[in-house]
């Protein structure tokens, strides 16, 4: 201490009681002194009151002398003095805070509020004059100072001000401000000026609209035309000032539409496109195509749309040609184009019709760049649309033909191909009722580039025509080349089965899964199962699921194996076709008892395999098949040989700590695993449960000594042993995990 340092700690030992941060914070929180307020204070009489006003003054001008820029505090002290009624104290302060800050926007602000409450217009008045002087361009003073002359009913006055504020040339806000005030009073005249000198200042075309606007709502259009005139006098006829115009050769069109001079908005409308690039002039050109759609002739409107889409079309696919998008787009308005004439029944079919070909012929043209399919998804399609254009709209079939046939040919087929376009061309065929050329096309497809879309169409085209013995090869043909494929298997077996060749769908069944690979065995096996269920073969069924359990061995295949014997099957089908009427056939009733071996075969042979979980959902299924069929008896016995959850303890994966799990314990284990302590952890499950439930627990005492015979020495110190080693949890412990 006496050099300076800090004194050493002899004890460096943790205290015996430790405080938290938390205990910290709450403590001083609580030793906290209350928040100092000020008392009240009652002025009895006018001493009183003088010496609390010469205390308040001598503080805020202790304030303000300290800290003279803090514009805060003069408002404070000039608010105090307003509200003791000395107006003229506050005005004093406000010029000393004035003095300090002129440019302060909420001084002037504050002092003309406190003008304004205590009634003293006439100094509102010469405070706004002095701020505007001060700060003409700041706009909020200005709004209001007019403001204040208008709630006074001095109009001239505040056009006064309006005219002081223009001579600055402020923004669009005040010009439309003054306006408006005008229009207020019903002075038009007066506005109208006000508007030319608006574009006098500033001639932007959004001014000179709003000037038109303005003359053809007061019902003046000579005078809206002459301002839309001057407009483009003013702007010219070169290019760049007929684009800035553009709002103005709108606004003037529109309102010639307005008054219904068509002639007159449709002269405009020509008059400004003319002169402007495409480009340029989109929004005008869509303008005026609303125009003709309201006003026009059909033909005249036609020929606007028309045009002006092809235009964009046509700037579209000189950009980018294989961008397949708008050659479809393209496409279909010419397609359009010559249905309108057809309906009509006008002049120029054959024209469209040419127009429509050029137009598919520059889009096939455009082959993709690369040989990678995702690059010719699209083109494709215009490929097929050119074909039904020509076999639906034009009749012409042999070039339809052609189309297809180019199309082929054009595709790489070798590395890859579309089905779509096959299947479309044999399509065609057969609408020609040419049946063997639709064949032909789909032989070579599978021949060539075999998929299984082609397979299923040249299939379903067989089956259209009543063709079995072809349905049946080219199944074959299709099993050849995708043997994996279950859904294949199951349609040709149920193919069969449809032709009553019930031997063969059996037969089928039997090659399917008897293959070493299946996309989808289940779906497989399932529709094997069902056929032989629909067919009364309740001895078949059982041996499928013999077999397919006895492959798979999943939990799911054993509960529908149980849950089938012992549902009720329809009787065999020799049987029912026996029958005069084969509704008059009862099923045949399931076995609950062969049910509940399968659900025993399935436990023992899942917890063989040491699956737990599964035995579980096993156990769970076979519950709920023992409500519906069992007797209670049947139910506590499936309830007992359900598990429970318990913690244990094992070696960590490090191999020296020890870790907590949780496992699932079933009775028939642990009665293997620990057959003497097994008999005395049931009992402590039983007591746990008792005790839980308010119960009076049984004596485990007496339990323990009724047992000790059947439990041997060695064996209960082995049990004990156990225990403490961790191999199993203690009785509260499991109790809690059964719980």
């Amino acid at each position: 201490m006496q050099d300076g340092r800090a004194p050493k700690v002899k004890n460096r030992a943790p205290a015996a009681i430790q405080i938290t941060a938390e205990q910290l914070l709450r403590e001083a929180q609580d030793r906290q002194d209350p928040q100092f307020r000020a008392p009240k204070q009652r002025v009895e009489d006018f001493e009183e009151l003088h010496e609390y006003r010469g205390r308040k003054r001598r503080e805020f001008e202790e304030r303000v002398r300290r800290t003279r820029g803090n514009l805060k505090e003069w408002q404070q002290y000039a608010s105090w003095e307003a509200s003791q009624g000395e107006f003229d104290r506050s005005r004093s302060v406000y010029e000393r805070a004035l003095d300090v800050d002129p440019s302060s926007i909420k001084l002037w602000m504050s002092y003309t509020e406190m003008e304004l409450k205590g009634r003293n217009v006439q100094h509102a008045r010469n405070l706004y004059d002095r701020a505007v002087t001060l700060l003409p361009r700041v706009d909020q003073l200005w709004y209001r100072y007019v403001y204040l002359e208008e709630m006074l009913q001095n109009v001239a006055g505040a056009r006064q001000v309006f005219e002081r504020w223009l001579k600055w040339e402020p923004d669009d806000k005040a010009w439309q401000a003054y306006i408006k005030m005008e229009e207020r009073y019903n002075e038009l005249d007066r506005a109208s000026a006000v508007y030319e000198r608006w574009v006098g200042v500033r001639p932007e075309p959004r001014v000179w609209v709003k000037w038109g606007k303005f003359e053809e709502e007061r019902g003046r259009l000579d005078k809206a035309r002459e301002v839309f005139q001057t407009a483009l006098e003013f702007f010219g006829d070169d290019e760049e000032e007929v684009e800035k115009a553009q709002a103005v050769f709108g606004a003037f069109a529109k309102m010639e539409t307005r008054a219904k001079e068509y002639e007159r908005a449709r002269v405009i409308y020509k008059f400004a496109l003319e002169r402007l690039p495409r480009s340029k002039s989109s929004v005008l050109y869509a303008a005026y195509t609303r125009f003709e759609k309201q006003h026009g002739t059909r033909t005249s409107l036609e020929t606007t749309v028309l045009g002006k889409r092809r235009i964009e079309y046509e700037e579209e696919v000189t950009h980018d040609s294989h961008n397949y998008d708008v050659w479809f787009d393209y496409a279909r308005l010419e397609e359009g184009a010559l249905r309108t004439l057809r309906d009509e029944g006008e002049e120029g079919e054959a024209e469209a019709i040419t127009r429509v070909r050029e137009v598919y012929e520059r889009a096939v043209a455009n082959v993709p760049p690369g040989h990678e399919k995702r690059y010719w998804r699209r083109y494709i399609f215009l490929w097929l649309d050119y074909a039904l254009f020509e076999e639906i709209e034009t009749k012409d079939y042999d070039r339809a033909r052609q189309i297809y046939r180019e199309a082929i040919n054009i595709v790489p087929n070798k590395i890859f191909t579309f089905a779509k376009l096959w299947i479309l061309y044999a399509r065609f065929e057969v609408r020609r009722l040419n049946l063997e050329a639709a064949r032909k096309i789909l032989g070579t497809a599978v021949g060539m580039c075999p998929k299984e879309a082609l397979f299923k169409a040249y299939i379903q085209l067989e089956l259209e025509l009543r063709e079995f013995d072809r349905a049946r090869q080219l199944y074959q043909k299709y099993l050849e080349f995708d043997p994996t494929n279950s859904a294949a298997w199951i349609k040709y077996a149920e193919l069969e089965t449809q032709l009553q060749d019930f031997v063969r769908a059996r037969a089928i069944f039997e090659l399917a899964i008897s293959q070493p690979q299946l996309s989808m065995p289940e779906l497989l096996w399932k529709a094997y199962i069902d056929f032989e269920y629909q067919e009364g073969e309740r001895d078949r069924a059982r041996s499928l699921y013999d077999r397919l359990v006895t492959r798979s061995g999943h939990y799911k295949a054993w509960i529908a194996f149980a849950l089938f014997e012992a549902a009720s099957i329809p009787a065999p089908r020799e049987v029912r076709e026996e029958a005069e009427d084969e509704d008059d056939v009862p099923d045949v009733p399931g076995d609950a008892e062969a049910a509940r071996k399968v659900f025993d075969r399935a436990y023992k042979d899942l917890k063989s395999r040491g699956l737990k979980e599964e035995r579980v959902r096993v156990l769970e299924a076979w519950k709920t098949f023992e409500e519906e069929h069992g007797t209670a008896n049947q139910v506590a016995d499936v309830q007992a040989m359900m598990p429970v959850v318990s913690k244990r303890r094992r070696r960590a994966e490090n191999g020296i700590d020890e870790e907590d799990y949780w496992d699932i314990v079933f009775p028939d284990d642990e009665r293997e695993a620990n057959p003497a302590s097994f008999k005395f952890l049931q009992m402590a499950h039983m007591w746990k449960k008792a005790q839980a439930g308010g119960g009076k627990p049984p004596a485990l005492p007496s339990f323990v000594k009724a047992n000790e015979k059947a439990v041997s020495p060695d064996a209960e110190v082995e049990a004990q042993n156990g225990h403490r080693n961790g191999e199993d949890v203690d009785m509260d412990e499991d109790a809690s995990g059964s719980e």
